[in-house]
């Protein structure tokens, strides 16, 4: 079952990207008390997350907190290395990247697909949601191929 708009979140151990290494942390937990923009793309460094959607939430970052988002969270069925590596080359100290190395975040969510004929396995869709206190005030989940619904402006939008 895929999740829908006033759910809460499943509680699964995702690793978070630190300076310091990775930080195991409980999603249950660290979505609780904030509202959060997050956004999920099928691969770090890989072409559209590269060059639009992670750019896309990079520069609208202050637009985004303005309008009282608290956090913004990028997650990848990726370990916590290569997003702490895809977030120093294209990101920026405003993206806090969570990573789930193991897709179980994903598939909690109902939110998997299938990018074995891409050489990627099981992976997360291209998706973005708005969760306050860790439930889903807004989710936006992309067509196949595409890249329209899950962008920073189309969340600045909804805000």
């Amino acid at each position: 079952m895929t999740i829908s708009k006033g759910d809460r979140l499943p509680d699964v151990t995702l690793v978070k990207a630190t300076e310091g290494g990775p930080e195991k942390v409980q999603s249950g937990d660290y979505f609780k008390g904030k509202k959060v923009a997050l956004f999920s793309v099928p691969g770090a460094f890989t072409p559209t997350c590269s060059a639009k959607h992670l750019p896309g939430f990079v520069d609208k970052a202050a637009e985004l907190k303005a309008k009282g988002v608290d956090e913004i969270v990028a997650t990848a069925v990726n370990d916590a290395f290569v997003l702490g590596a895809w977030n120093k080359a294209n990101g920026s100290s405003d993206i806090t990247m969570l990573a789930d190395g193991n897709g179980e975040f994903a598939e909690a969510l109902g939110l998997t697909m299938d990018g074995s004929g891409f050489g990627m396995g099981k992976r997360g869709q291209r998706f973005s949601m708005i969760v306050d206190d860790g439930v889903v005030e807004e989710l936006n989940v992309e067509a196949p191929g595409d890249f329209k619904v899950s962008s920073a402006e189309h969340m600045l939008g909804q805000l």
